[in-house]
């Protein structure tokens, strides 16, 4: 990781590169600890919330106000969890091609439940089968289970409740996919199934055909893409009040954000409340994107701005 920042960095030295934009805070550990410096502004969004890997405030004993590193939140819970970070700038959530999302225009063809994250404590697997058993609805889980000691217990646990262990992420896509994976599936009659790790367009499609996807999640979680992917669908949510949850889901109208698995429950009654046009608007119009890179461009703008006054001020 550092043999690419330091080549990078050398790159910029040709003077054809106005920014550097960077996605791993362990990168930028290196240019905090004077192990390379950069000719060009840094722009660096913040992926991962305040207290995971790194310390960012201890950045601030480091960096000044003209320092050339500038941190993104994705959400505003995430800002205010690095509130007082140095060169901190407004929030630019994450955004989607909403057209690479098939789009549910029939809300009674679903079957199912969806849950979808790698397989851990923190993203509440357990929490969405308790709701699917209530219910009586069908889950279909997917995720991969992480070489964790943690994670491998957990599964465990839930594997108890599983009624079918199958490899949904077999090399086929579109409506072959459905056919020859999806169908067979969903026609097995079974409730709690887990269907392993999915690419791209297969969980695009799993996402379409579910009547909702269920993010239980037991931590504040900075952005969820799960999120806006599902809505991009047409599938409504119904996601615990956690993390940037309530900047995403708007309640009642796109799902349903709620405090407990009572209440997640009581939620699934109400799911044919939920409009999926209203859903998949609510993306187009807030997280695609060409809205997160037109704000991302203003910010690129505003820096190098502000950096060429500096330069002539100092000249």
């Amino acid at each position: 990781m550092r043999k690419h920042l330091v080549l990078s960095l050398e790159r910029a030295k040709q003077g054809d590169i106005d920014i550097i934009h960077m996605h791993d805070a362990i990168m930028v550990e290196y240019i905090f600890k004077g192990v390379v410096k950069s000719p060009v502004p840094i722009v660096m969004t913040l992926h991962v919330p305040a207290a995971e890997k790194v310390s960012f405030k201890r950045w601030n004993e480091s960096f000044n106000p003209s320092s050339k590193v500038y941190f993104v939140p994705i959400s505003e819970y995430q800002r205010k969890q690095h509130e007082g970070l140095i060169n901190a700038q407004e929030v630019i959530n994450h955004g989607i091609d909403v057209e690479d999302y098939p789009f549910r225009s029939n809300p009674g063809e679903q079957e199912y439940l969806f849950s979808i994250g790698r397989i851990t404590q923190d993203k509440g697997q357990d929490k969405a089968i308790e709701v699917a058993k209530r219910t009586g609805s069908r889950l279909i889980l997917a995720g991969n289970v992480q070489n964790k000691e943690k994670d491998r217990v957990f599964f465990k646990k839930i594997e108890k409740s599983l009624d079918l262990v199958t490899d949904a992420g077999k090399p086929f896509h579109g409506s072959e996919y459905y056919e020859k994976v999806m169908k067979p599936i969903l026609d097995s009659g079974k409730q709690i199934i887990y269907i392993g790790e999915i690419d791209s367009d297969q969980k695009r499609l799993w996402y379409r055909h579910a009547q909702a996807t269920l993010f239980p999640i037991q931590w504040g979680e900075p952005f969820g893409l799960v999120l806006i992917e599902s809505m991009a669908c047409g599938t409504p949510l119904l996601a615990f009040n956690k993390g940037s949850v309530p900047e995403i889901v708007i309640h009642g109208k796109t799902g349903f954000i709620v405090d407990s698995i009572d209440e997640m429950t009581e939620a699934v009654k109400s799911l044919n409340l939920i409009n999926p046009s209203d859903c998949r608007t609510h993306i187009k119009d807030n997280f695609s994107v060409a809205s997160m890179a037109g704000k991302y461009s203003e910010l690129y703008q505003q820096i190098l701005g502000v950096n060429t006054l500096c330069q002539k001020t100092y000249q």
